[in-house]
């Protein structure tokens, strides 16, 4: 019978920590339901009292099947538990699950809290008395532990026993400087364990200071630790914490995890991963990382013809899961490099079959090694190429035409005397016989200017008739511009990446020695690439 493994989610919390970020407390729900839905078993919303917004949000938070928790720290010492204002606060939140952290290492007892050892052992023992008191699963994590240990073991396993013996649900090791590696923090959970303090209720907390919080994780599971505490995408505070989004396929998909424990999220809630992690990107305006493992864009590339090829014959000869099984999709990037095999299977994912021998493959890549040498680049622009390839194969149908654009740049004082700069597009465009002329500018709603490209994007999309509802949803989320030779010769290359309700993503590129031209091919090319998936070819 598999034994079981909890999931701690601190996203809300430790997330926050991360520079840069800050939850509204509408986007604090957002990504509390989506961590339900995943499956995680325990939800840190974050600390009650601290600011006004973890306070609000345990007042509005809805019900879900993951154990709410509310976080903070143990008494003060000179206070009773009863009160301590401070834990008054979190346990006010009425959370069913309450985690306090506290001090493990006799230097921070000392140096930072300025109390004896003793009164910070007492301090865990009555505050996680108090929780459990009050009904609450009490959580005692455990800070600084591992140095904490490595100076003086005996404390450190004295403070965690004070909280184990008080009724704490889950006594939680904190790699707090993120420091420790693998080898270590498994040695070390066995001690743990042997001295008394079951592995039912041992849990692991890891910092990627070393790259190691996954690594580390496991390695605690490994020996004996039955919850694992991270966050979505790795956010936490300095290099981040352990990423959560990479362990639980890990946890799902590898032995000797996978026949020998269960965890909250099931083989469907695995298939959405990619969705809740770009998710999470998206509130955060952040670009996904495409390296990232299971989930990344690239996690699935195949750029060489060599795998190609083989991938071809049978996937796993270069993949260590399905795609699917995480909610990601292989790809076949486009570039230079590539043969008929990478040609074939990236034309098979868009859902067009050639023959091996059909003349047109050849002249399909010579096309693309022509124009990567005027400076596209069709290894990270897939939809592109796509067109690209239906275009040669006569598979391309034309929605619309584009008869002219133009923009304009203005910068003029405004009424406050101050500098301004506003840009405008106009595009007309041509749809069976019906010409249609669209204008707009780049200030947004807050009255700040976004840039030619903007009022170019926003032009273009106002207005495509019988097409308009499809790219009603498509808005853009990344621009990157590269200039890819120097001096009088310079080409500047723009590749854009869409998005759509659907959560599908796609890249386009454009090449000219005009930035605003080759945006406009790229977004083209973006507003094409949806109506070939969602249109086909037009009546």
């Amino acid at each position: 019978m598999k034994e079981r493994l909890y999931l701690f989610d601190t996203t809300l919390r430790d997330g926050q920590q991360t520079q840069g970020v800050q939850f509204s407390t509408g986007e604090k729900l957002q990504i509390a339901q989506a961590l339900d839905g995943l499956g995680v078993d325990y939800i840190e919303g974050g600390w009650p009292g601290a600011n006004p917004t973890d306070s609000e949000f345990f007042s509005s938070v809805p019900a879900c099947r993951a154990t709410m928790t509310a976080f903070g720290m143990t008494k003060r010492v000179g206070r009773s538990a009863e009160n301590d204002d401070v834990l008054v606060a979190v346990l006010d939140a009425g959370t069913p699950a309450v985690c306090l952290v506290g001090k493990c290492h006799e230097f921070h007892v000392v140096t930072a809290l300025g109390v004896t050892l003793e009164e910070n052992r007492e301090a865990i023992a009555a505050s996680v008395a108090h929780v459990v008191a009050k009904g609450r699963e009490a959580l005692f994590d455990a800070e600084h532990f591992f140095d904490g240990y490595r100076a003086n073991p005996a404390y450190a396993l004295d403070c965690l026993r004070a909280a184990y013996e008080a009724g704490a649900r889950w006594v939680v090791l904190c790699d707090t400087n993120g420091g420790t590696l693998p080898s270590e923090v498994g040695r070390v959970v066995r001690e743990v364990i042997a001295s008394g303090i079951a592995g039912a209720r041992l849990g692991i907390h890891c910092h990627d200071d070393t790259g190691n919080a996954v690594a580390n994780s496991l390695a605690a599971v490994e020996a004996g630790a039955r919850q694992i505490q991270g966050t979505l995408n790795g956010l936490g505070e300095r290099c981040g914490n352990a990423n959560l989004v990479t362990l639980i396929p890990t946890l799902l998909l590898k032995e000797p995890f996978a026949s020998s424990l269960q965890i909250g999220v099931s083989r469907e809630g695995l298939a959405s991963l990619v969705r809740v992690s770009r998710s999470l990107d998206d509130i955060l305006n952040r670009v996904p990382l495409r390296s990232a493992p299971y989930v990344g864009a690239s996690a699935f590339a195949h750029k060489a013809g060599l795998h190609a090829s083989a991938i071809l014959k049978d996937p796993s000869t270069y993949e260590h899961v399905p795609p699917e099984v995480v909610g990601n999709e292989r790809i076949i990037p486009m570039s230079n490099q590539a043969g008929q095999s990478n040609l074939r299977a990236r034309l098979a994912s868009a859902g067009i079959e050639v023959e091996a021998k059909d003349a047109r493959l050849g002249r399909i890549l010579e096309v693309i090694k022509a124009r990567e040498d005027q400076g596209y680049a069709y290894d990270g622009a897939q939809a592109s190429f796509e067109l690209l390839a239906r275009r040669e194969l006569g598979l391309m149908p034309e929605f619309f035409e584009v008869k002219r654009y133009r923009v304009t740049v203005e910068r003029r004082k405004n009424k406050r005397d101050e500098m301004v700069t506003l840009s405008e597009a106009v595009v007309v465009v041509k749809i069976g016989e019906r010409k249609m002329l669209s204008v707009s500018e780049s200030m947004d709603e807050s009255g700040t200017d976004r840039g030619p490209v903007n009022a170019l994007a926003k032009a273009l999309a106002k207005d495509l008739g019988p097409y308009q509802a499809v790219i009603d949803d498509l808005h853009l989320v990344d621009f990157k511009v590269r200039i890819t030779q120097g001096g009088t010769e310079a080409v500047t290359r723009v590749i854009i990446d869409s998005e759509d309700a659907q959560g599908r993503r796609w890249s386009t590129v454009g090449v000219s020695a005009n930035i605003v031209d080759a945006s406009f091919e790229a977004l083209l090319d973006a507003i094409n690439w949806k109506l070939v998936r969602d249109v086909g070819v037009p009546a």
